[in-house]
């Protein structure tokens, strides 16, 4: 298989998709929306993406992704980050004066950053900056990415673990052209508007409280060329082969002015 990521080898992405499908020939893509267009167009098998972290909330931009695609989530993941401070072979932790990299990795080490009056630069994504400190030879400058990442440019690790809060967890969809056959415990992901009108997302969740279908996250995003009205993404627990759930949705499309399945895939536990 060849499964597409967004970011450079040694992206935490590149780490999410081996752990989950394995060893695969790997798609590094320059933009999710590169990562969404080769899986749609078939230069690839499927595709690994971020969806949430723990800390910093949600990616939205991959939200409006799945909806702008027709793709199918097949499967889930999730990755305990772990941010090292990366440098040139031989350079001293002292003469550290800069730190690049992804912008949320950065926040994530806001204070360590801030206790040792390293200065945050951002860059495009965390192994990127692992790879363009090394092109340019800065002693005085350091990345923030993965042991993998230092480890396939020949880097110095010179601090392992340096986020802020050690409950650092990123959740990842697997996404593919078609679904695929699982067996198991399954969550589904749907995304719907509503009219915009009292009591309207109310009536919307009571379909799966009346049926004691258990919700694990919903998200609001902006309706696209429609001011203050929002899609609704919700994660339950359930099939869409399952009787329960296919009530619960015929349910929901009696309030629904738009509902889609993205996918029921094995529901990932760790």
């Amino acid at each position: 298989m060849k499964i597409a990521f967004q970011g450079e080898p040694g992206a935490y992405s590149e780490q999410a998709l081996l752990g989950h499908f394995g060893e695969v020939e790997t798609l590094p893509c320059e933009s999710f929306e590169g990562v969404f267009e080769a899986v749609r167009a078939g230069a690839c098998d499927a595709a690994m993406v971020p969806i949430e972290n723990s800390l910093a909330g949600s990616i939205h931009q991959n939200y409006d992704l799945l909806l702008r695609h027709d793709l199918v989530i097949v499967g889930e993941g999730s990755l305990r980050v772990r941010h090292c401070l990366i440098a040139l072979p031989g350079v001293e932790q002292s003469e550290i004066r800069k730190a690049r990299s992804h912008p949320q990795a950065l926040g994530q080490c806001a204070g360590y950053l801030q206790r040792r009056g390293i200065i945050a630069e951002q860059a495009f994504d965390t192994a990127g900056s692992v790879r363009l400190l090394k092109e340019s030879g800065a002693r005085d400058t350091a990345a923030i990415a993965s042991r993998r990442a230092a480890e396939l440019n020949g880097m110095q690790i010179l601090e392992e673990g340096i986020e802020d809060d050690p409950e650092n967890f990123t959740r990842f969809l697997a996404i593919q052209r078609e679904p695929k056959a699982f067996q198991g415990e399954a969550k589904t992901s749907i995304v719907f508007t509503l009219k915009n009108q009292p009591g309207a997302l109310f009536k919307a969740m009571s379909v799966f409280a009346l049926r004691d279908i258990d919700l694990t996250k919903i998200e609001s995003r902006p309706l696209q060329g429609s001011p203050w009205e929002y899609l609704f993404y919700v994660d339950l627990i359930g099939d869409t082969r399952e009787e329960t759930v296919r009530r619960a949705l015929d349910h929901l499309g009696e309030y629904a002015t738009m509902l889609r399945v993205l996918g029921s895939y094995p529901r990932f536990k760790g």
